[in-house]
């Protein structure tokens, strides 16, 4: 079955300890939705550093990514589904959703 991996981008911080509570448990209800079909759910992202051209490393990242979730569906549309039921996106947030690609040679 297809991979599919959600990337998470922007998104505001709740502003409360209560809201950051209740967005975690909407979101662990949500990982809990997707069942089986959650590969690897929850990978943050932090410390991030950027690489460049001329190998100088500069820290910070250039994107708002701040993490990623993978998932097997039948379909690109199956995925955009699941990832329209994401509460990250309650928080002001966005989510690219790209279909994995395995190489030749791979598992």
């Amino acid at each position: 079955m297809p991979q599919f991996v959600i990337f998470y981008l922007g998104g505001n911080q709740p502003s409360s300890p209560e809201e950051r509570k209740q967005h975690f448990s909407e979101y662990m209800q949500w990982i809990a939705s997707l069942g089986d079909a959650a590969v690897s759910p929850m990978n943050p992202l932090k410390n991030k550093n950027t690489v460049n051209s001329d190998r100088s490393v500069t820290r910070g990242g250039t994107t708002t990514m701040s993490g990623y979730t993978i998932i097997e569906a039948e379909s690109m549309e199956s995925a955009l589904a699941s990832a329209k039921a994401c509460p990250f996106l309650d928080i002001g947030g966005s989510l690219e959703v790209s279909e994995l690609v395995v190489m030749s040679g791979q598992k």
